[in-house]
């Protein structure tokens, strides 16, 4: 019996990449508080609201099935860097350097973080895929731009009301964390309209380059069918 393979184009394979890129940044960047004028924020503000425009171009162009695998994908790349940092962190320092303090800074918290950030990442990026995917059917593909704002709010309100409190609890005084969330929320969103301009543009270029342009129609949103593609 041959078996079926299945396969994915390079620009999914290049989106991907980014995708893991960016979950990686994110989580080191996390560990840095930043204030904005009225805002607490973190570092990961910087990069990881990408992650979720390369959800939204991906469900968008290939539907729900390819962005579970690439969710999937992007948890198993930052599991791995979370465990080797913590390892390195783990083993004993030469006795001529001097950045032990710092280095343990960033990945001794990161385990936590990434913990933390594993849970609301999975739970997060499915809201985000989900609402895209039921809102492009009910939609019959229309309204593009108010379907990525849409499933960044329920996805990064979701991300964030897991996050925060599993992650800095206990750093963060108590109320500072509903601030914390709420700006995330709202600059995340804002975030993702600045740059709706470009994300329209990607994802018309992918859809003319891939001749695709998918309808999750019967489709399993089970997140566990990793490799139904």
């Amino acid at each position: 019996m041959q078996k079926e393979k299945k396969t994915v184009s390079v620009l999914f394979m290049l989106f991907s990449i980014l995708f893991c890129v960016c979950l990686i940044t994110a989580n080191v960047l996390e560990t840095k508080q930043i204030s904005v004028g009225p805002f607490n924020i973190t570092g990961g503000l910087i990069v990881f609201p990408i992650s979720y425009i390369i959800n939204d171009c991906v469900c968008e162009v290939w539907g729900y099935g390819k962005a579970r695998m690439l969710i999937w994908i992007g948890f198993a790349m930052n599991f791995l860097f979370v465990t080797f940092g913590a390892l390195c962190d783990l083993l004993p320092a030469a006795p001529y350097w001097d950045n032990e303090a710092g280095f343990h800074a960033i990945f001794g918290l990161a385990p936590r973080i990434a913990a933390a950030s594993f849970v609301a990442f999975i739970i997060g990026s499915f809201v985000n895929a989900y609402v895209m995917s039921r809102m492009k059917i009910s939609s019959g593909g229309r309204n593009f731009s108010a379907r990525a704002i849409l499933s960044t709010v329920y996805g990064e309100t979701a991300d964030s009301l897991i996050f925060f409190p599993l992650a800095l609890g206990g750093v963060v005084p108590l109320r500072e964390l509903p601030i914390l969330i709420i700006s995330q929320v709202v600059l995340k969103t804002l975030y993702e309209i600045l740059v709706l301009p470009v994300t329209i543009r990607v994802v018309r270029a992918t859809k003319r380059y891939e001749g695709e342009d998918v309808y999750d129609n019967n489709v399993n949103y089970s997140i566990w069918k990793i490799f139904n593609i």
